[in-house]
């Protein structure tokens, strides 16, 4: 079974991370497939996601899912609300029956040095070149740390984009970082934000490294 990272994180809300090496054919006995989606990856990724619904929360009504103007699936009840995302071959799932939810996934790839200048502020990389750099140099982890640092901020900012879900946000001026990052003991990494979006509010944004790999979530 390629489940391959499950986190019960409270009573109410669940996630975890599946890894693809299944056909289509195991998923759409359990899962309704969208017509639109024609592309064979994106249809296996779509599926996954989905997949973990119901493996996360066992009454997950896949069928009432529905879409948003903005691209959110959402559930008109919300019975749950739950965030989806899929990166490569890995799809993320977090589900939640009291909390409003979001999830990301993201490969560290090295093109992301190159839009950095998008969705960072001057802060943001001010902190990675200061604490975070000398943090990591603890553990002889420098060789890609300016790649996995704005993976790590991109995928709590689309985090905070879903668990928004009104779409139309500056990923500078409305999500912000406001702290250091703690790293705890047992690898969960802590990002704290200020989110000015229609409202101010601080956002404690979860994030785990898995290998190549940034999975951030968060739930309020």
């Amino acid at each position: 079974m390629p489940l391959v990272y499950q986190h019960n994180i409270n009573e109410a809300t669940r996630m975890g991370v599946w890894r693809i090496t299944e056909p289509e054919s195991f998923f759409l006995e359990k899962v309704p497939i969208k017509k639109d989606v024609t592309h064979p990856h994106k249809r296996l990724q779509h599926l996954a996601g989905r997949y973990l619904l119901p493996y996360l929360f066992e009454g997950f009504p896949l069928h009432e899912i529905q879409i948003a103007d903005t691209r959110k699936p959402f559930l008109e009840d919300e019975q749950y609300h739950f965030s989806i995302s899929h990166c490569a071959d890995y799809a993320a799932a977090i589900v939640s029956v009291t909390d409003r939810v979001g999830i990301d996934i993201e490969l560290v790839k090295p093109a992301i040095e190159k839009v950095k200048h998008k969705f960072t502020t001057a802060d943001e990389l001010a902190f990675l070149n200061g604490e975070y750099r000398s943090f990591l140099h603890q553990f002889g982890l420098e060789k890609k740390i300016e790649q996995e640092f704005l993976t790590l901020i991109w995928s709590a900012k689309e985090t905070m984009f879903k668990w928004y879900g009104e779409g139309q946000m500056d990923f500078r001026r409305h999500m912000q970082l406001n702290g250091a990052v703690h790293f705890s003991d047992d690898e969960q990494i802590t990002l704290p934000f200020l989110f000015t979006k229609n409202q101010m509010r601080f956002l404690n944004v979860q994030a785990r490294m898995f290998g190549e790999f940034v999975l951030a979530w968060l739930h309020t």
